[in-house]
């Protein structure tokens, strides 16, 4: 049970991959969107936790539309097997070299193939590809918009969206899932006066290697043999979860690559392809254990 008279947990939740509302939606009509997808995180929270809806304030950070530009196109030939922007094609075939694809699948690495990858890792997963192959079409493009350079005026605007919403709210709790949890984990260090009492990542891939981790500001200092991603300012206290059937978490085990993370979460959400969707990873038991001594519950 909560405790009487308690005022609700503020949370800011920050969104992953595949959630912009369109290139001209603008103004009232990406608030009124903004709100329906706050309500919906915060019902399916109050669903994990047994708790009613007036119990979770929750604010839906959106930054994808800062991240809607024109990408350079590939040169060669493109016949739809392989991704249009350069970067976006590099960040795919670091992520399957992590995840062991054979040389085969792969072409050597030196190509990516989409219909071969998708297979391999759908069969690897237990997946149906087709949805795989189109989830991967909208992942690698929306991470190399954001992490293409340092100073990428889309990167900075994403980044500052999260921040502005943190700082407006002042939550209890910043939840961030997928590509999310890489811009807020930036904002936090960006702004180390703002400081969660919690941070909750969700399928994050903020420790690939190569695609991610060494591109983060700030970037990984290597404190012994291996580099290791820097710690959260202040006290905040950092937790994270990840599916060990979801690929895009890859490695799962934030915490042997960062600083400072509490409790480092490896358990199932959900067999199916919603894997990575911040759906299950909000109704987990995991996540409601993680949320409810901030409820007093």
């Amino acid at each position: 049970m909560t405790t009487p008279g308690s005022p609700p947990l503020r949370i800011v939740a920050v969104h992953g991959v595949g959630n912009s509302f369109g290139a001209d939606i603008t103004g009232t009509r990406l608030e009124e969107l903004r709100a329906r997808k706050a309500a919906v995180w915060a019902r399916q929270l109050g669903s994990a936790l047994s708790v009613s809806a007036d119990r979770i304030d929750l604010d839906f950070a959106y930054y994808a539309d800062k991240l809607l530009t024109t990408t350079p196109a590939a040169q060669g030939e493109q016949d739809g097997d392989f991704l249009d922007d350069p970067l976006a094609q590099e960040m795919l075939s670091t992520w399957a070299q992590e995840l062991g694809v054979p040389d085969e699948v792969s072409q050597g690495h030196a190509t990516m193939p989409l219909r071969a990858l998708s297979s391999w890792v759908a069969r690897r997963f237990d997946l149906a590809e087709g949805p795989l192959r189109v989830f991967l079409r909208t992942l690698f493009p929306e991470v190399a918009a954001y992490l293409r350079t340092e100073d990428a005026p889309q990167r900075t605007a994403a980044r500052e969206e999260v921040a502005a919403r943190i700082a407006e709210r002042r939550p209890h709790v910043v939840i961030a899932h997928s590509l999310g949890s890489v811009v807020a984990y930036e904002a936090l260090h960006a702004h180390p006066g703002l400081q969660p009492d919690l941070f909750l990542t969700l399928g994050s891939p903020l420790a690939l290697p190569r695609a991610v981790f060494e591109r983060l500001i700030p970037a990984p200092r290597p404190p012994g043999r291996a580099p290791q991603g820097a710690r959260l300012p202040g006290q905040t206290r950092w937790v994270n979860i990840a599916d060990p059937g979801d690929p895009v978490a890859v490695p799962p085990q934030l915490s042997q690559h960062f600083d400072g993370i509490a409790l480092d979460h490896t358990t199932v959400i959900s067999p199916l392809f919603h894997f990575h969707h911040a759906t299950n990873y909000l109704q987990s038991a995991t996540t409601a254990a993680t949320l409810a001594p901030y409820l007093g519950i």
